[in-house]
């Protein structure tokens, strides 16, 4: 999340929408922004964990990989990067601005 809040102005410029999501519970993702400076909203899908479900991100455990997803204004998803690699938003950045030239 770091990476992403230390690069949030690459992401304003392309007309995009940063935001986090986890299975954390609200008070934890609170915090968790706090200490991390996350000036972008945090989603918590503890109760059902439905959308981690719906992206096929939900572990055996009941927490989400990590993941990064970019989704195009007819909301479909262009790019997905899993894993370690997701923490970095050189790969999403890329995928945004590729998705404005299209426009």
């Amino acid at each position: 999340m770091k990476g992403y809040q230390a690069g949030i102005q690459k992401f304003e410029g392309h007309e995009t929408q940063v935001f986090g999501l986890s299975t954390d519970n609200v008070p934890s993702l609170r915090e968790f922004a706090k200490q991390t400076g996350a000036s972008f909203p945090m989603l918590s899908d503890f109760s059902n964990r439905e959308v981690a479900k719906k992206y096929g991100i939900l572990m055996p455990s009941g927490v989400a990989n990590r993941a990064t997803f970019v989704v195009d204004t007819e909301g479909k998803i262009s790019f997905i990067q899993e894993g370690k690699e997701a923490v970095d938003p050189t790969a999403a950045e890329t995928a945004c601005s590729r998705l404005k030239k299209k426009a």
